[in-house]
């Protein structure tokens, strides 16, 4: 899935999430030990002297502003609470910490008793509007602290296993929370179930001969959702017409490695299509030394994504290969795709369905044209094509060297000048320039993410149907008349669907 990637988050920002989990530990100790500030203070008021009574008022009005910000914050940071809520937390918590002052000032006068109990009580009121807000946000914010750790906990795990097998040759890129909930709950039960029962699951499972066999069928998804590469190989197997001659090659982050193989362990591939699961630490290639956008990411640049980026990499990684089709991970397929073997891309590298009409999608969309070099080598007109299914002549891919001019766009678009570095699409559009034949569209039909309006006729005679676009068929806000498209290749007998709350 293009642009559905997914970043570690860098060692700074990690320092500052444990800081703020730290701010929040010790606010919510002192929120705690001064949560019932009221009873006792009254009881006491009679009979302790005015300045006693303030200076605990005022510490109060100081520990839940501390809780506040700390919660409006984390807010702000895991991007859970609505602005208003953020707005909310922000505004009372400037509110306590000013009335805190104005105690603090009055401590040190000698301001006679009747003259401090209006500012007492209503230190007092603020207070209890405080603890009250606090009380309704501290469950929600504490259980999403929580799956924060787990899953910083799971990267760093799977990031030491990475360098002990790899000899720390790349780290994973991966961002924590990018990921909706329900996808990271399954992610982390199916780690679960491999850490119950270790020996269940082989970590590097031999070879298979047909891994490597150029007469077969070959498939690349690069992926970190299970589910959604789960249901790209069932619905391929299920619409082929001999499944066996069918391979998919799925590469992941090698912190996901571990789920994909425990449910493919327990779901094996349907109706005998073979499935091969990588990381893409697999690949001693994939280094700052040999690739720019491995080089860029580790220089810190966090709009360029790993797994999108891999697809540039094909004939490097499956060398015995002569012709692979690449399948996002958001399609679902219809019809036999064996025929794209066959199809004479006229001695190109790319066979990809063009998606221009009119004056739209075109390379004037994608490129900055008053770049000197994009001026001198693009044509602003030319038609643009789509991700999704695409065919691959790796021949002609390695004879062209597109992957070498690939790398020279990349570096040029160091600072994001040529293209939008978040868009995979435009990098192919200028490394395949003059080298896409285009197929007939029947073969990938595009939009199921955000077009509610495309032709029943077009989606039934599609061979490829394609959800791009913000509303997955996985997440709530999908388009009811397509997510049956989806839905129904799901292995809906896998329990941890349930654990974790999809809505299927």
């Amino acid at each position: 899935m293009a642009g559905g990637r997914a970043f570690r988050p860098s060692a700074p920002r990690r320092a500052a999430f444990a800081a703020l989990l730290t701010l929040l530990l010790l606010a919510a100790l002192s929120f705690l030990l001064s949560s019932a500030p009221g009873a006792s203070s009254s009881r006491s008021s009679s009979s302790s002297p005015p300045s006693a009574r303030l200076a605990a008022v005022r510490r109060h009005a100081a520990d839940h502003a501390a809780v506040l910000a700390a919660y409006a914050a984390h807010a702000r940071k895991l991007k859970e609470a609505s602005a208003a809520q953020s707005l909310s937390f922000s505004s009372l918590s400037s509110d306590l910490s000013a009335l805190s002052a104005r105690l603090a000032s009055h401590l040190s006068s000698s301001l006679p008793e009747d003259a401090l109990r209006p500012l007492e009580k209503e230190a007092r009121e603020r207070i209890k509007f405080a603890r009250a807000l606090a009380a309704d946000a501290k469950e929600g914010f504490d259980t999403q602290s929580k799956i924060q750790k787990l899953s910083d906990t799971v990267f760093a795990v799977g990031e030491q296993l990475a360098r002990a097998r790899r000899g720390g040759r790349m780290s994973s890129r991966i961002a924590a929370g990018s990921t909706p909930k329900s996808l990271h709950c399954l992610a982390m039960r199916l780690l679960e179930a491999r850490l119950a029962n270790p020996s269940a699951f082989a970590d590097d499972p031999d070879p298979s001969p047909e891994f490597d066999d150029p007469a077969l069928y070959h498939y690349a998804v690069f992926s970190d959702n299970v589910l959604a590469v789960s249901v790209v190989v069932a619905s391929a197997a299920r619409a082929a017409a001999d499944p066996s001659r069918h391979v998919f090659h799925v590469v992941t982050a090698p912190m996901y490695l571990p789920a994909f193989r425990v449910w493919f362990s327990r779901r094996p591939p349907p109706l005998g299509v073979h499935v091969q699961l990588l990381a893409y630490s697999d690949f001693p290639f994939l280094n700052a030394t040999n690739s720019p956008v491995i080089r860029q990411i580790e220089g810190g640049n966090r709009d360029v994504a790993v797994l999108d980026y891999l697809r540039f990499y094909l004939p490097d990684m499956f060398p015995a290969l002569r012709r692979v089709v690449l399948l996002e991970d958001d399609v679902v397929v219809q019809k036999d795709l064996a025929a794209l073997w066959q199809v004479d891309l006229d001695g190109k590298v790319n066979g990809a369905v063009e998606m221009c009409f009119g004056g739209f999608r075109r390379y004037r969309k994608y490129l900055n044209f008053t770049q000197p070099i994009v001026r001198d080598r693009f044509n602003p007109g030319a038609c643009a094509w789509a991700y999704g299914a695409n065919v691959f002549d790796l021949e002609a891919w390695r004879r062209d060297g597109c992957t070498e001019l690939f790398h020279q766009y990349m570096e040029m678009n160091e600072d994001g000048e040529l293209w939008d570095p978040t868009s995979v699409l435009t990098a192919g559009l200028m490394s395949f320039y003059g080298n896409t034949k285009p197929l007939d569209k029947s073969w990938h039909v595009m939009g199921l993410g955000y077009n509610p309006s495309i032709s029943p006729e077009a989606i039934r005679s599609a061979a490829v149907i394609h959800f791009d676009g913000n509303m997955k068929p996985w997440l709530d806000v999908a388009l009811n008349q397509y997510k049956a498209l989806w839905t129904k290749y799901v292995d809906t007998e896998m329990e941890f669907l349930t654990l974790c709350n999809f809505g299927l």
